[in-house]
């Protein structure tokens, strides 16, 4: 997949099919979307090329600053959709000059100028331009015009449930990490730096990586225990299984809250190193024990809850 920054200088696209969105969990109804693109491109011939926006277009005409939450960076949305076999990556810096176009301003001088698509592929639910007027009849009302297709991919459902970004993020906030986890089609995902924390797991048998999370704008999940994975430069080609705590360690000492994983079969100093933590299942809420040997026998009981979980999840990343 070849990535563009700079909307001047894009190449004539080979019979285009384009779709455009935030793309943010690059979920499994977007994959759907881009399933469907790529069976076009094979019948004509064309490129397949998505066009995202970045910074998220909400948080630029959101009236709160921060409250704009994301389940992919820039950086993890472009690995995903590397993977997914696109061939081009077009993002467009979505500014308030941008978020000013009008829906007609937007399919004439963004879509057809640039892209000039053979067909644009759009969402069921897909709105465009100033004030959110662009819908799917307007983009088939100048496609009859300017000579493209357009095409509108219906809403994917898994029990019932309409697939979005939204309700993903709600799942992750709510503890309902494995109904998340399957409207993603994979674990969700976050970055950590290690740091040194007080060590006090180290005493009582259960050292931890204390993460520090440099992505603002990432959601994290709610506090509480947590199977998950992790993998990293720093753990070689092994992927490891671990638990996560996010709270303010009542037992300990209740002051500030942290992210910190025990590694499952893992004992180096990893500080200062960059992990990646894989979450999947909500094993219990933080609770205050009775000192630190209650907490003790509590984690001795998480470590079993936890590679019960993730034996189910073996030779998944």
């Amino acid at each position: 997949m070849i990535v563009h920054h700079d909307l001047k200088q894009l190449p004539n696209f080979k019979n285009a099919v384009i779709t455009t969105g935030a793309f943010d969990g690059v979920h499994i109804g977007h994959q759907e979307i881009i399933t469907r693109m790529k069976q076009i491109a094979l019948e004509i011939k064309g490129e397949t090329v998505i066009v995202t926006f970045h910074p998220h277009p909400r948080k630029v005409i959101s009236s709160i600053p921060g409250e704009i939450k994301q389940l992919t960076s820039l950086e993890e949305r472009i690995e995903l959709l590397t993977q997914s076999g696109i061939d081009h990556l077009v993002v467009v810096k979505f500014d308030y000059a941008f978020s000013n176009l009008s829906a007609d301003e937007y399919i004439k001088a963004f879509l057809f100028d640039h892209f000039h698509p053979h067909t644009i592929l759009v969402g069921y639910d897909h709105r465009f331009g100033n004030g959110r007027n662009g819908n799917y009849d307007l983009l088939e009302k100048f496609g009859n015009e300017l000579g493209f297709k357009v095409e509108q991919i219906h809403e994917k459902i898994i029990e019932q449930e309409i697939v979005s970004s939204t309700q993903i993020r709600n799942y992750i906030l709510e503890h309902q990490i494995e109904k998340a986890n399957a409207l993603l089609g994979y674990p969700y995902l976050f970055d950590g730096f290690v740091v040194r924390g007080n060590q006090i797991g180290r005493t009582i048998g259960f050292p931890t990586a204390n993460l520090h999370i440099n992505d603002e704008e990432k959601i994290i999940p709610s506090n509480g225990v947590y199977a998950v994975k992790v993998k990293g430069n720093c753990l070689g080609n092994i992927i490891y299984n671990g638990m996560m705590n996010i709270g303010i360690r009542p037992t300990v000492d209740g002051q500030k809250k942290v992210i910190e994983v025990h590694i499952l079969d893992f004992d180096q100093d990893i500080y200062e190193q960059n992990l990646t933590v894989m979450v999947y299942e909500y094993i219990r809420g933080e609770v205050k024990f009775d000192g630190l040997e209650a907490l003790k026998v509590q984690l001795a009981k998480d470590k079993i809850t936890t590679a019960a979980i993730l034996a189910a999840f073996q030779g998944h990343p």
